[in-house]
């Protein structure tokens, strides 16, 4: 790779590939293993990427007829909480990433919608868009801390795990009151 090569890769940032590094000839590829800087809003309310937490990338570039096929993996920390209880969990996430990013002036111009197809925009592709969207497409909505998470008590907010398996919060619909009142309460409080 030139100087020049070597300097617009680095002034692109670690999301970008630069494809004159490929070359535009079908078949011809190139590995790429690289540390990426998570941007904000790498995930979902609950569970998420943290800002700056380094995404590992290995991934193949393909020059093909079309374009650059990129193919491999993505593999980050994340960082959030249980959906049931509140604790803080920490998982990692491996994604498949697989995307064909079209030449200027090629055939998906005419076979696809803009937006179904990724571009090669002054010879680089931007991986940042894809990889997210792989990540948050296998992030569950509600993640859970373990499978069999009771959750919190809703009448006074500690975690059923923690409580006696006895423990109720009776409450009375203030429609009944009077007349538990006036009888003197149901048999088992006798």
């Amino acid at each position: 790779m030139s100087q020049n090569q070597d300097e617009r890769a680095a002034q692109a940032g670690p999301w970008v590939i630069d494809t004159r590094e490929i070359g535009h000839r079908a078949g011809s590829s190139r590995a790429y293993a690289r540390s990426a800087p998570a941007p904000a809003g790498f995930g979902l309310d609950m569970i998420k990427v943290p800002e700056g937490e380094p995404v590992e990338l290995d991934l193949l570039a393909e020059s093909v007829v079309e374009g650059v096929l990129v193919s491999g993996t993505a593999v980050a920390h994340l960082s959030g909480e249980c959906a049931r209880c509140l604790d803080p969990i920490s998982d990692e996430v491996e994604v498949e990433v697989r995307e064909l990013f079209a030449y200027p002036d090629s055939a998906t111009d005419t076979t696809s919608d803009d937006d179904e197809v990724e571009r090669v925009v002054d010879d680089l592709i931007d991986l940042e868009p894809t990889v997210r969207d792989a990540m948050l497409l296998s992030l569950p909505s509600a993640p859970l801390c373990s499978p069999d998470c009771q959750g919190l008590c809703s009448g006074c907010g500690v975690k059923w795990a923690e409580l006696a398996p006895d423990h109720t919060h009776e409450t009375i619909d203030p429609r009944w009151a009077a007349l538990r009142e006036r009888f003197g309460g149901t048999e088992e409080e006798k």
